[in-house]
C-alpha cells in the first residue's frame, strides 16, 4: 500500500499579512518541505481554499470569515515558500458559493484519486489546524484512511483559546494520530 502527504491550504491568505492570516503560519514552510522531500510519501498533495468572489462563508453574503483565497487573485495562491517541485498534485476545494470546503475532500475527488494510487494512509499538515486541517483529517478517517496529523507542521486560527488543541484531540477521538 501507500502513504500520501496531504498540504492544506498553505496559502498567502492564510499567512500573517493575507487576508485570514494565522499567526505563525508562515513558519511551518520549513517543515512542509522537510515532509515533502524525506517523508517517502508516494503521492504529495496540496490543497487550496479556491473561492468565488461571491462564497457564501465571506461577510458581505452574512457569512463567518472575510473574503479569502478568492479563485486566481494572488491571496489565493500557495505560499511561495512552499517548494512545488515536490507537489504531484494540487487540489480545490469551496470552489463553490454554498460549499464551505473546509476539508479537502468536500466536493472534490481526492477520496478517488487517493484511493487509485492505492494510499491507505494520509500524513496531514498546514492551516489551519482547527478548521481545513481538522475536517480533512476527520473526513479521511471516515473515508477509511488511516490519518496521522503533523502537529508541528500546523498552526491554528484560535478563534477561541485552546481552539487548536481542541482539534487535535477531535482528531484523536476519531481514531487519528497526532504527532
Amino acid at each position: 500500500m501507500a502513504r500520501a502527504l496531504i498540504l492544506v491550504d498553505f496559502q498567502n491568505d492564510f499567512t500573517p499579512g493575507g487576508a485570514l492570516g494565522v499567526e505563525g503560519g508562515d513558519e511551518v514552510s520549513a517543515r512542509l518541505n522537510e515532509l515533502a522531500i524525506a517523508g517517502g510519501f508516494d503521492l504529495v498533495v496540496a490543497t487550496r481554499d479556491w473561492h468565488p468572489p461571491d462564497h457564501d462563508s465571506f461577510h458581505p453574503q452574512g457569512g463567518t470569515w472575510p473574503e479569502h483565497a478568492v479563485a486566481q487573485t494572488p491571496g489565493a495562491e500557495l505560499h511561495p515558500a512552499l517548494d512545488r517541485t515536490r507537489i504531484d498534485l494540487v487540489v480545490d476545494k469551496g470552489t463553490e458559493s454554498g460549499t464551505d470546503g473546509y476539508s479537502a475532500f468536500d466536493g472534490t475527488d481526492l477520496a478517488e484519486t487517493l484511493r487509485h494510487h492505492d494510499v491507505d494512509e494520509v500524513v496531514v499538515a498546514g492551516l489551519a489546524t482547527d478548521y481545513c486541517v481538522k475536517h480533512t483529517a476527520l473526513d479521511a478517517l471516515d473515508a477509511g484512511f488511516a490519518v496521522t496529523v503533523e502537529a508541528a507542521a500546523t498552526r491554528p486560527v484560535e478563534r477561541e483559546p485552546g481552539d487548536g488543541e481542541r482539534a487535535l484531540q477531535e482528531i484523536r477521538d476519531a481514531g487519528g494520530c497526532v504527532r
